[in-house]
């Protein structure tokens, strides 16, 4: 076994964040880890091997610990120098290595022979006693005669040293993650500027991470919301909580840009009455790809980090914070052979409808005719007739190429009087047309009804 010990942050926990959520980053690397005392103990013998080897591990676990700077070169930075990580066979031993790089004294000759007194929790109580016996190590202790240290000291303190020492097994409390991030804070002091809930929403966005990190998850939904201190104002019941909601393009997991989305959502709220609580939830995650390593030197190329800008994925987040969800729409492909009806729009940052062709059959959209031109008349324009030929600019149109029949829509209600795209059974022969003022052009006759109609123009 081979244990790893990281030295908490002296940051105090925010109430209703519980201690756990500290170690939750850590669980990505290994499902043993613990708190103990001022740290965070991870067991990483069984699992160092999948992250490149202990050294490569070690890097990462540096790279990766919040509070530590992140970027290239964090390995060189004098931060992440041996200064917050010990290792030890024992999880008490790189725990008592890591209490004696914080003290600044001179690494042990010999473990955990050479590891002093005060480094071990369960004898810091009999510290000064045992500097007068002359015992000043673990060393020192373990020479005693164990019956009169067990009279002396009590047996609790042969049974820690048996454990830190490795001749007994240790039991520790494992951390383990909540099926659904849901945690709750209490604010240290009342907020009646929606803007101002950003600092205290860092804390729950640091928590998500950690969560997803752990989870190989990517956030796509999640909920803030926050409590009012007043139950009611001018003679008006207020509701105990308001909340929003915020959905991301992609599954995402960095706080920076979540941070920056809900600055932006904040700031269009208006608090009801201050608030005194805050809480976040997750409503909808997903699988997070693991993205490919560059092939190129960093700095060089399209595709490094200095040549890249801000994602197109964030942009359109920033966009819909600012311009409603109605304003930025996507194109969602559909399976049917109408031309009008192969893509339609939606929300860029909402999940799709479901309608009902898609819940009848989840198939793949239809294949374009292969002469369908790429800009389609939205609706189509009826075509104006010289005897039983089609006019466009008043010339009529010769018939290139086609028919091409379509018959689709039969599922569907007509809509009468609807000005979007036709609803209801079409019976339609496409052709390929052209006349010397219109150019090339796509049109379709009406078999219910006989008439003409322009569906597209090609370049």
């Amino acid at each position: 076994m081979h244990w790893l010990a990281w030295r908490l942050p002296p940051i105090d926990p925010a109430p209703g964040v519980p201690p756990a959520a500290q170690g939750w980053w850590a669980l990505r690397f290994t499902p043993r880890v613990a708190l103990l005392d001022e740290a965070l103990l991870l067991e990483v013998g069984s699992t160092e091997r999948l992250w490149g080897g202990r050294a490569a591990l070690q890097d990462l676990l540096r790279s990766q610990a919040p509070g530590m700077p992140q970027g290239d070169g964090v390995q060189d930075h004098p931060q992440t120098q041996n200064l917050a990580w010990a290792t030890g066979p024992t999880a008490l031993q790189a725990l008592a290595l890591l209490r004696l790089q914080q003290s600044s004294q001179p690494y042990p000759q010999r473990l955990p022979h050479d590891l002093p007194i005060a480094t071990l929790t369960a004898l810091r109580p009999h510290a000064a006693a045992l500097q007068h016996l002359g015992c000043r190590t673990w060393g020192a202790l373990r020479a005693l005669p164990r019956a009169g240290v067990a009279r002396r000291f009590g047996a609790d303190t042969l049974a820690a040293l048996d454990r830190a020492w490795g001749d007994a097994p240790h039991t520790l409390d494992w951390i383990t993650l909540p099926e659904q991030f849901a945690l709750e804070l209490e604010l240290p002091a009342l907020v009646e500027a929606a803007p101002a809930l950003l600092w205290a929403a860092q804390r729950l966005l640091d928590a998500l991470q950690g969560w997803l990190r752990a989870r190989h998850q990517g956030v796509l939904a999640l909920e803030l919301a926050w409590r009012h201190d007043l139950r009611r104002i001018d003679g008006v019941d207020l509701s105990p909580w308001q909340s929003l909601q915020l959905r991301t393009a992609e599954p995402l997991q960095g706080t920076t840009h979540l941070r920056r989305l809900l600055a932006e959502h904040l700031a269009q709220q208006r608090l009801a009455a201050p608030v005194n609580r805050l809480a976040l939830r997750s409503l909808q995650t997903a699988p997070l790809p693991q993205a490919s390593d560059s092939l190129l030197p960093p700095g060089q190329g399209k595709c490094s980090d200095s040549a890249q800008g801000e994602s197109w994925h964030q942009l359109v987040e920033r966009l819909t914070a600012r311009l409603g969800a109605a304003s930025v729409q996507v194109p969602q492909l559909h399976a049917d052979h109408r031309p009008e009806r192969m893509q339609r729009w939606h929300p860029a940052i909402a999940p799709p409808p479901q309608t009902q062709t898609q819940t009848q059959s989840q198939c793949s959209p239809a294949a374009p005719a292969p002469l369908m031109p790429p800009w389609l008349v939205r609706p189509p324009q009826p075509l104006a007739l010289q005897g039983s030929r089609p006019c466009l600019h008043g010339r009529p149109l010769s018939l290139l190429a086609g028919p091409q029949r379509v018959e689709a829509g039969w599922w569907e209600t007509a809509v009468q009087g609807d000005d979007s795209d036709a609803h209801g059974l079409a019976l339609r022969d496409y052709f390929v047309a052209h006349n010397g003022v219109a150019g090339h052009v796509w049109v379709f006759r009406d078999r219910a009804t006989g008439g003409w109609f322009l569906q597209g123009v090609y370049g």
